[in-house]
């Protein structure tokens, strides 16, 4: 019960009249309830608070401000663990910044339906369209990716090719690593007159290894070319890589 706290506190203003000045009542307030001995119904209730700090609920105030500090400090130490995340991570990739963005925009002869190929032996893609190359490890020229470094790389590729209506769509696209083939999009019907194909691949390269993509013997690609793309990222270097 907070009866008598109450009427204790409100006995101490019973001398005071109406002149007296509001922070006098205050003061009296302030020294009554400090004074009191009993025992009050929040035991957290810091008594003094009201009159020095600027607080709403004075009930809970200590524990408020516990909280306020093991707030701040649990951020500090969110931040300082980001930081060390971000070195770590910069520790591990070597602070190596390799990836690329390419798409095929070369210039053919004009023609009812512009194709690169066929050809009578396997040719590289020549993406020349090149949007991003950090590392500078692709070579528009040549079409290929050289590797800066040995690490873990990611690369896809997208293959489009439109023959209309009543064309016949025929292309074979193969990634290589160095002569290796790795993987591969093909297409050969007359039911579509266009068609697409994507491919996701994981490698582990040597320093001076290239990848690239080739369009296989007699098959062709045609239509909007530039819906063909190339790109690859090192997703870490190896230990010790150079």
């Amino acid at each position: 019960m907070v009866v008598f706290p109450v009427l204790f506190l409100l006995g101490s203003l019973i001398p005071y009249g109406r002149g007296e000045t509001e922070s006098t009542m205050i003061g009296s307030l302030r020294e009554a309830a400090l004074n009191y001995q009993g025992k009050l119904e929040c035991g957290n209730w810091d008594c003094d608070c009201v009159f020095k700090r600027a607080r709403g609920c004075c009930c809970g105030a200590n524990d408020l401000y516990q909280l306020e500090d093991n707030t701040f400090h649990r951020m500090m130490n969110l931040w300082e663990n980001l930081s060390q995340l971000n070195s770590r991570v910069k520790a591990v990739t070597g602070n190596l910044k390799i990836a690329f963005k390419t798409c095929l925009n070369i210039t053919l002869p004009r023609s009812a339906l512009p194709c690169f190929g066929p050809f009578n032996t396997d040719v590289p893609i020549p993406f020349d369209s090149v949007s991003l190359n950090d590392g500078m490890g692709y070579n528009p020229s040549l079409g290929a990716f050289t590797a800066p470094c040995a690490g873990v790389y990611a690369f896809s590729f997208t293959i489009y090719s439109s023959v209309g209506a009543d064309g016949r769509l025929y292309h074979k696209v193969q990634l290589l690593l160095n002569n290796d083939v790795i993987v591969s999009v093909w297409e050969d019907n007359r039911e579509d007159g266009e068609d697409s194909a994507s491919q996701l691949v994981v490698l582990q390269l040597n320093k001076g290894d290239q990848v690239y993509l080739a369009l296989t013997t007699g098959r062709k690609l045609c239509g909007n070319l530039a819906s063909n793309s190339f790109t690859g990222y090192m997703l870490y270097p190896l230990n010790n890589a150079q």
